[in-house]
């Protein structure tokens, strides 16, 4: 059986993210949102793309104002008005000045901006009453970004703030990556949808739907297949289809050692490459993951085969399925799962044996992160505490007690 860390290294190292020629596609601006780009972007303006004003005030010629003091003022003719969006008319000679606004065009000759909590104003003249740094308040052409040089790499998300730097630099046509398409199936008898009839030993599917919102909110396409009996006829059906149309294929369910546990002999008559069957985890120790290169594709198809259970479906999806998704679908890095440290407000319990997960709440109260443990049974059936989760603590094999105040380490989920 293999370690957590172990089997993390083996689903990461043979995942592929999508090619940069053939999968991906041209959007436009918005549309790119949440998308990852898949080409490096250049603009041919300049950022700032000319010299403006950083605050209101008066555009001035620093040769004018080196030494003025509130005795000694210097005193300026003010020849123009400048606000933001207006092209100066005027070149600034010896003794001039013009009144400036913030984000407005610097007018040729002036090279300085006087703020105007410093000056006082009558008529066409300006008094300046402290002597300002040179270039002060001035914001110069390039200054933030040089023309024909990289502005956005490739493999990153574009959120909000990238989508500002494209709009701002006319980048209406984006690259990005296809979102990759995610097969979810559920396997066994014993499972009703959500809308079906409860009779007495059966249980009602969650896991497909829970699947569906996470792999959507990575930015994957989900493709809900449904339930699938335990035939191994239907199984085999079902899992050829889920291979054919999808870069991941996830199932839940049917993948330990019972009597109806078909998935990996299935897996292995479709020429499956199996690589883990087991990891020392808790919840979800049996998961298994393979790997398929149908001819019909360029890159393999990833299996992962997770637990019926579902707190244990979705911790081991957070734990593995996620960074592999993240990393199929182009992103560069930040693909891993993100830990961080915190400090327990519960005693937490292992038995040792593996490495243990405990949901719970985290909190960033003034820098710091809280655990808050969720409270009742941590079951792996106990879907029900696991609402509004966004943290899973960590206790590594042979920890079987951390004390209430202690730091310990938290996945970040949901």
């Amino acid at each position: 059986m293999l370690s957590v860390k172990e089997a993390e290294i083996i689903i990461l190292d043979l995942v592929q993210a999508l090619d940069r020629e053939r999968d991906t596609e041209i959007v436009e601006l918005l549309a790119g949102a949440d998308r990852i780009l898949a080409a490096a972007v250049t603009s041919q303006l300049d950022f700032p793309h000319w010299d403006n004003s950083a605050m209101d005030g008066y555009a001035v010629r620093y040769a004018d104002v080196p030494s003025c003091s509130a005795e000694q003022p210097a005193v300026l003719e003010i020849v123009e008005e400048i606000p933001a969006g207006y092209q100066p008319q005027r070149s600034i000679e010896p003794g001039q000045a013009a009144r400036i606004l913030t984000g407005a065009m610097m007018p040729a000759g002036a090279d300085t901006v006087v703020m105007q909590e410093v000056t006082r104003r009558e008529g066409d003249r300006v008094f300046i009453h402290s002597a300002p740094q040179p270039q002060a308040f001035v914001r110069h052409q390039g200054s933030f970004y040089k023309a024909g040089t990289s502005l956005l790499p490739p493999g990153i998300l574009l959120s909000a703030t990238e989508i500002a730097v494209l709009a701002s630099a006319q980048c209406t046509q984006l690259s990005v990556y296809r979102r990759p398409r995610v097969a979810i199936l559920s396997t066994g008898d014993e499972l009703v949808t959500p809308e079906g009839l409860l009779q007495p030993g059966k249980l009602v599917d969650s896991n497909q739907y829970a699947l569906a919102v996470l792999v959507a909110h990575i930015g994957g396409i989900p493709q809900m297949l449904g339930i699938v009996p335990d035939r191994p006829e239907a199984l085999k059906s079902a899992i050829s289809h889920a291979i054919a149309s999808a870069d991941i294929v996830i199932s839940s369910g049917g993948v330990s050692v019972g009597d109806y546990d078909y998935v990996d002999e299935i897996l292995a008559s479709l020429g499956a490459e199996i690589h883990i069957r087991a990891i020392a985890i808790k919840p979800g120790k049996p998961l298994t993951f393979a790997t398929f290169t149908p001819n019909t594709t360029q890159h393999s198809v990833l299996y992962f085969g997770l637990p019926g259970n579902p707190v244990s479906s979705l911790v081991t999806f957070w734990r593995f399925v996620q960074p592999a998704l993240r990393k199929l679908s182009g992103l560069s890095q930040s693909w891993g799962p993100n830990f961080v440290k915190a400090r327990t407000y519960h005693d937490l319990r292992s038995d040792g044996k593996r490495e243990t997960y405990l949901w719970g709440k985290l909190h960033l109260v003034d820098g710091i992160y809280e655990f808050h443990l969720a409270g009742g049974s941590h079951s792996s059936g106990n879907l029900i505490n696991l609402a509004q989760t966004n943290g899973l603590a960590v206790l590594p094999v042979n920890v079987k007690f951390i004390p209430t105040g202690d730091i310990v380490q938290v996945l970040q989920v949901g």
